[in-house]
């Protein structure tokens, strides 16, 4: 058997940057006149971050800088998943932000179903546990699946790597 040309869609977050993002934003917090006695904290727990706050409007702040931190360090803001504001002890509000890592099984789906509608005939997708193999005969129509889902929006943010020939 001839193997067939194929590429791996995973979608995958750098932890050592969102590390670096979360410590870049902390230390911010630290130092800027608005958040002075606001309380105002990151708690990071692997992919789980804590934001903590004296009102959603310090929250809302908190949120800005820590996204302008995670997109200059290469992180996208699509995976991250907002919990809702919570009522947290001592009059603070609390916020956890979920940073999702892998292709879950919807998501899985929704882009195999992607590719069969929109991709090339002949091409053909299956799931892997958190990546999806796309596999065809020809070498550009595996360029036309990345181009279609470069312009798709299935709300992580994708990757594509092991391209084989």
């Amino acid at each position: 058997m001839v193997a067939m040309p194929s590429f791996d869609i995973v979608s995958e977050v750098d932890a050592q940057e969102v590390r670096n993002a979360v410590d870049q934003a902390s230390r911010e917090i630290g130092t800027r006149f608005d958040f002075k006695n606001t309380n105002s904290s990151i708690e990071q727990n692997d992919m789980v971050l804590t934001l903590r706050s004296v009102s959603e409007d310090r929250l809302a702040a908190l949120r800005l800088v820590l996204e302008e931190r995670l997109v200059k360090r290469g992180v996208s803001l699509k995976g991250v998943d907002y919990g809702d504001v919570e009522e947290a002890t001592q009059n603070t509000v609390r916020q956890v932000v979920t940073i999702k890592v892998g292709i879950s099984s919807d998501k899985a789906r929704e882009i195999n179903k992607l590719i069969k509608e929109k991709g090339p005939k002949g091409v053909s997708s299956q799931t892997q546990g958190e990546s999806i193999r796309v596999t065809s005969k020809k070498r550009d129509q595996l360029q036309d699946v990345i181009a279609e889902l470069k312009t798709a929006d299935v709300g992580i943010p994708l990757q594509f790597n092991n391209f084989r020939d």
